[in-house]
Order: structure tokens, then sequence, then C-alpha cells
């Protein structure tokens, strides 16, 4: 059976990038990692895929007019590369609703807090000082607001008296490492998907190192 062909969109070092492709060279990954896409020329991530044998394209956004020929362009990119699902990893740009809407039920994105608290960007320094105990990642499907789309899975860290920004950012990394493949896989291999607005998930194995949520094996 074919897997699905993963897009991943990316604009600097690809962190998370990695921990998709280095989830996917398993054999028994659900999806395959068919390219990565960069709006940037220099984004240290092409690099590092390529390093992977992983096909990279670039659609560089300052080459086009506005966001919408952004887009048409990268939809067009996605065709051509026969995409079947596209995960944003530290994709800095906001995509119009009509690309959003083309692709809904099979785009998702990790953002670097528990929404939906901290939409948006500097979320660990914004955690830091509005006193939260508990911070996290989640990873969503994409809809046309940034940053609300339905849910697939979180996972929470401690915030501890003496973090700062980067030492709760690291922690929060971590776990985006652990939960982003995870959801991709349950997307891919039809334990979640999307429907009517809402995420639906099927059954899932448990044995979290953190609190996750759906747990994840």
């Amino acid at each position: 059976m074919t897997k699905p062909r993963v897009a991943v969109l990316i604009s600097g070092r690809g962190s998370n990038m990695m921990s998709l492709i280095e989830a996917a060279a398993a054999p028994d990954f659900p999806a395959e990692i068919a390219v990565v896409i960069s709006n940037r020329p220099d984004a240290h991530g092409l690099a590092r895929a390529q390093a992977c044998n992983i096909p990279t394209r670039t659609v560089d956004h300052k080459a086009h007019a506005d966001r919408a020929a952004f887009d048409a362009a990268l939809d067009a990119v996605l065709v051509e590369e026969q995409a079947d699902l596209v995960c944003l990893a530290g994709f800095m740009r906001l995509l119009t609703a009509p690309f959003v809407e083309k692709w809904a039920g099979r785009m998702i994105n990790i953002h670097p807090a528990l929404l939906p608290s901290f939409k948006g960007l500097h979320t660990h320094e914004r955690a830091l000082a509005e006193g939260v105990r508990i911070h996290g990642c989640t990873v969503h499907f994409v809809t046309p607001e940034m940053d609300v789309g339905p849910i697939l899975m979180q996972a929470a860290v401690p915030v501890l008296d003496a973090d700062t920004p980067e030492t709760l950012g690291a922690r929060v990394l971590a776990q985006e490492h652990v939960i982003y493949p995870a959801a991709l896989r349950m997307v891919a291999d039809g334990r979640a998907r999307l429907e009517a607005g809402r995420v639906v998930l099927d059954e899932f194995v448990l044995a979290p190192p953190a609190l996750v949520v759906p747990p994840v094996g």
C-alpha cells in the first residue's frame, strides 16, 4: 500500500522537520516525507533535509506581489509534488483562507504553547510573564484563523521558578519532537481526522513519557 506523501513547510532551521524525517525513516511509519519546502532560500533546514536525501523546493515569498500570489505558487508546488498531507514546521507565513480551505483536514501545525493560550509569537516569554505553572505545545489542524484550529495532541511541561525563556523553550521543544511525529502518524493512518470542524480520534496506545493528550506510545 502506498504511503501518503507529506510536504513539510519550513522557514528556518527545521528542528521539527528533522523529528518528522527521523520518525518517517522507520519502516512502520505510515507516511513518507516526500519534500521539504521553504519560503526562504537561506533556511538552514533545506541543507539538513538534503543531507537526509529528502528533495527540497523553495518558494520565495519575496518574489511574489502578495500573499495570494505566494499561496498560489506554493499550492502549485504541492500539487506538482503530489503531496497528500502538509506539515507546518516553523513556517513563518500566514496563509490565505482559500489555500487553507483547500487543504482542510490535510494540513497540521505545531505551536509552542498550550492552545488556546499564547497564540502567536514569543510564547515562552509570555508564559513566564503571566506566571503560569504549566506550559507546553500543541499540534492542531490548520484553519484560516491563526493558532485556533482543532487540537490533535498536546504535551505539557512544568514551569520552574528558575526558568528563562531559553530553558523553558528547550523543555517544550523536546516534547514538540515527541508529539509532532505522533500526531502525523495518527493523521496518516486514519486514527485522527477532521469532521465538521472537530477532531475525531480512534483508539490510541498508552505509555507517554510526559503529560501528553492523547497519550502516545
